[in-house]
């Protein structure tokens, strides 16, 4: 099979496209034919070695696909099914292996192109407005880089939920994206400081939560929009780590909470992980929830996906597809 190979960290060049043996299931694995595979800031930050992994290595782990062969004690699975997880071992690849118990089937009405575009992104967006702060009706959150991949599912979220959004965005052409997606109220950063417009459009108050996955350029800032008590959830850095900062801002600025969740510990059981993406699943099968592909790249182009993460400019979901799965 053909597979994406990073032997050692550093920039997009470093992901090497090679020929590499088809795995074999073990015991209470699934192998799954890869149709789609998402493009995640999670394997840049592994890439370039911000987070360690075990080199060399095949990146990725979302994957959406059908079951080619089942291990030793696999009950609930055949071949043939059609699958999605979050934790295939090596998604960047024309077949990959993942635990029986962290696959979940694509519901009918969808392929594997938009479900492999929903599976991290809108479980992600599901969990921050579920679980990590859950929305209320009448509540007003802040999402950054509300034209991106998760900002865009997670404004559609908060707006199920009954909440107000106030969305940051670069550039008009991704205001219109946030606006579309159901934000109330857009502020181009590049424009305007989105602290002075979070306080004029309410008046003030500030809002309950933050939901920022920029880090660096907006952290400070991030916090001086809370309500007292509010809740600042980082999930995310694409702008780069925040530095170390002493806790006590968070009692003078009115004991806010802060949290840096991660999908894993939102999906650690199968009933969790099962609700989940079954949730968000339906909801896009039944159009409550709109997902967007930005672009689709062959596999063989995976440092191209990573320039086009990395760049900023993307609004939505990229995905590698395999030669045989054939890219758009």
């Amino acid at each position: 099979m053909k597979a994406i190979r990073v032997h050692s960290a550093g920039g997009p060049e470093h992901l090497k496209y090679e020929d590499m043996p088809d795995p074999t299931p073990g015991a209470g694995q699934l192998l799954l034919r890869v149709e789609a595979a998402g493009v995640n800031f999670i394997e840049v930050y592994q890439r370039t070695g911000l987070y360690k992994m075990p080199l060399p290595a095949t990146p990725g782990a979302e994957a959406a696909g059908t079951v080619l062969a089942v291990g030793e004690g696999v009950r609930d699975w055949r071949v043939g099914d059609a699958v999605a997880t979050v934790d295939a071992q090596g998604s960047y690849a024309e077949r990959a292996l993942v635990a029986a118990d962290r696959a979940v089937a694509i519901p009918p009405g969808l392929d594997a192109k938009r479900s492999a575009a929903v599976m991290l992104q809108g479980m992600t967006a599901h969990y921050l407005a579920t679980s990590t702060c859950p929305l209320r009706e009448g509540d007003t959150c802040l999402i950054h880089a509300a034209a991106g991949g998760v900002g865009l599912l997670l404004v559609q979220i908060a707006k199920l939920r009954g909440a107000r959004v106030i969305g940051t965005v670069s550039n008009a052409a991704k205001e219109k994206l946030a606006r579309e997606a159901g934000a109330d109220e857009v502020v181009l950063y590049s424009e305007r400081n989105f602290v002075a417009e979070v306080k004029r459009v309410t008046h003030g108050a500030g809002v309950r939560v933050v939901y920022d996955s920029v880090g660096r350029t907006t952290f400070d800032d991030s916090l001086a929009c809370l309500v007292p008590r509010g809740m600042m959830v980082l999930f995310g850095q694409s702008s780069g780590p925040v530095p170390p900062f002493d806790p006590q801002i968070l009692n003078a600025r009115g004991s806010l909470f802060l949290t840096r969740p991660k999908l894993q510990n939102y999906t650690a059981t199968r009933a969790e992980l099962l609700e989940r993406a079954g949730e968000v699943l339906g909801w896009v099968r039944d159009g409550r929830l709109r997902d967007r592909i930005w672009r689709e790249f062959p596999l063989a182009q995976a440092d191209d996906a990573h320039r086009a993460l990395e760049s900023r400019a993307t609004t939505g979901k990229l995905l590698l597809v395999p030669a045989e799965a054939g890219a758009a």
